[in-house]
């Protein structure tokens, strides 16, 4: 369930500044993060909703990583320089994934339901990029920093960019 040495070797492996394994389980937020999303997941997946959810807000005020704890993640997400991550409660991310700071897996609504992304395997979200509703990001792929991807990605991608355009009201 934790899986928490390849978590911690993952870590290794992404940050050329993590000078060990203890350096990386006491200091690193997004691990704290992961290891309690798991927790809380499996409380989730229990239905004890309210004791899940809060686990997961006392982490948020705790790391400023917020995961929702009916999120699905694989094995190996590592999270550096965590702070403003958001991951919503559709979310599946696969195995391997690189989430930056100020990175959001969101929903583009309140309908009920598949709402938030779906990632692939060995996917890399540069930092504040926005990832938004119930697409699927493909294996392999790199999102940029600042991106906003609102449509599905196939493997092997590369996305950078916004969507936004200017508006008027008439």
């Amino acid at each position: 369930m934790l899986d928490l040495d390849y978590s911690l070797e993952r870590a290794l492996q992404q940050d050329p500044a993590a000078r060990n394994k203890w350096e990386v389980l006491l200091l690193y937020p997004g691990i704290h993060a992961l290891l309690a999303h798991r927790l809380a997941h499996a409380l989730h997946k229990r239905r004890f909703f309210f004791i899940a959810r809060a686990l997961s807000q006392l982490v948020r005020f705790i790391t400023g990583i917020e995961i929702h704890p009916g999120a699905q993640i694989g094995r190996g997400l590592f999270i550096d320089h965590g702070m403003g991550v958001v991951i919503g409660e559709t979310t599946q991310i696969g195995d391997d994934v690189t989430i930056y700071h100020g990175v959001t897996l969101g929903g583009t609504g309140k309908l009920k339901g598949k709402r938030h992304p779906t990632l692939g395997d060995r996917v890399v979200v540069g930092a504040g990029a926005k990832v938004l509703g119930a697409i699927t990001i493909g294996d392999d792929v790199k999102i940029g920093a600042n991106a906003v991807v609102v449509s599905d990605l196939p493997n092997g991608a590369t996305a950078v960019g916004t969507k936004a355009k200017t508006i008027t009201k008439e």
